[in-house]
């Protein structure tokens, strides 16, 4: 069930309830599971519940995915039910740890846009674009709201065009102009009585609807399989006739990236890599009634993790550590060569 699916439609503590449930079956998927169920709590108005979820993670001795997210996702909750101080100082944290992914940036800074705190956010949205894209030839596909938003608190406060405004122009992919999209004067048009300027003011709500639905109808991400060294050796000593799919770790690593880039040469969009574990895999071949040595379900439980949020875009914003795990960074690791 989709956490935007409109709450007429579906009960969001049910579906909280369910998610928290899963959580408890699959834990090391529990921070993708939990941050689905706060989001439905906050759909459903149980704000102090859902911000008792982002707690819970956070005080979880497990290592978290991307802790800055879950911080961002708390304090813009919690500044939505009475608890700005809070809010304000979770904000502070989260853009010193400046955090590589761009999804903490866009929480807290349309957190501080909606409560117009546009200087605050125009800083933030400007930060975030500087540290992440900065000698970047193509913003990745997850930054475009940061242009977006940068972009239109701009326009709220008068600034004028600058490159990052002409950068996100660019990946607007819309008929109607971020210009028009986000002309401050657009309120006053909804209460006029020119049909020619409701008409166009429609349109362009529908060109935000169009991009929103765009947004939200991603598929999972196109997923490849990768196996750290020790879950490798570990999976081939106990089923070994694997080994024809994994001949060595070093040819599993360079298979991996030459079909990611494979992919991408193709204009397959929103690629991904998902990490097995063998317990994990084992369950999941139980699962489906069938032996773990059975090389078809490996497409299966990849994509089966893609599904749990398990996935990792590839490839990596510049200067972020490789997706195979070495610790160098990515350019200097499997994209030396791309």
């Amino acid at each position: 069930m989709r956490p935007d699916t409109p709450a007429e439609n579906v009960d969001h503590t049910a579906e909280a309830a369910r998610l928290e449930r899963t959580a408890g079956l699959y834990p090391e998927d529990a921070e993708a599971l939990l941050l689905r169920a706060a989001a439905h709590l906050e759909l459903s108005g149980d704000r102090p519940t859902a911000s008792t979820l982002y707690d819970r993670l956070l005080s979880s001795t497990a290592d978290l995915d991307n802790p800055h997210l879950v911080r961002a996702l708390k304090a813009s909750n919690l500044w939505e039910y009475g608890h700005e101080a809070e809010a304000r100082a979770i904000i502070e944290g989260v853009r010193s740890a400046s955090p590589q992914d761009p999804a903490p940036w866009v929480i807290v800074a349309e957190a501080l846009e909606s409560h117009d705190e546009l200087e605050a956010a125009h800083e933030t949205y400007t930060e975030a674009v500087h540290r992440l894209l900065t000698d970047v030839p193509e913003p990745p596909y997850a930054t475009h709201p940061l242009l977006f938003g940068r972009h239109r608190v701009r326009r709220m406060l008068g600034e004028s065009h600058d490159e990052w405004d002409a950068l996100a122009d660019t990946v607007h992919s819309l008929p109607i102009t971020l210009d028009e999209l986000h002309d401050p004067k657009r309120v006053w048009s909804l209460g006029s009585e020119n049909p020619a300027e409701l008409e166009a003011e429609i349109l362009r709500l529908r060109a935000e609807l169009g991009a929103y639905r765009e947004a939200l109808s991603r598929p999972f991400p196109v997923a490849i399989l990768h196996w750290p060294a020790t879950e490798l050796t570990e999976l081939l000593e106990t089923y070994p006739s694997l080994s024809t799919e994994y001949p060595t770790h070093e040819t599993h690593l360079a298979t991996i990236e030459s079909a990611l880039r494979e992919l991408a040469s193709s204009g397959t969009p929103n690629l991904g890599i998902v990490t097995g574990t063998v317990p994990s895999y084992e369950a999941f071949a139980a699962s489906e009634l069938s032996s773990p040595s059975d090389a078809t379900l490996l497409p299966q439980y990849a994509t089966t993790l893609a599904a749990r949020g398990r996935a990792v875009a590839w490839p990596p914003q510049q200067g972020a550590p490789c997706w195979c795990g070495s610790g160098r960074v990515y350019g200097e690791c499997h994209g030396s060569t791309a």
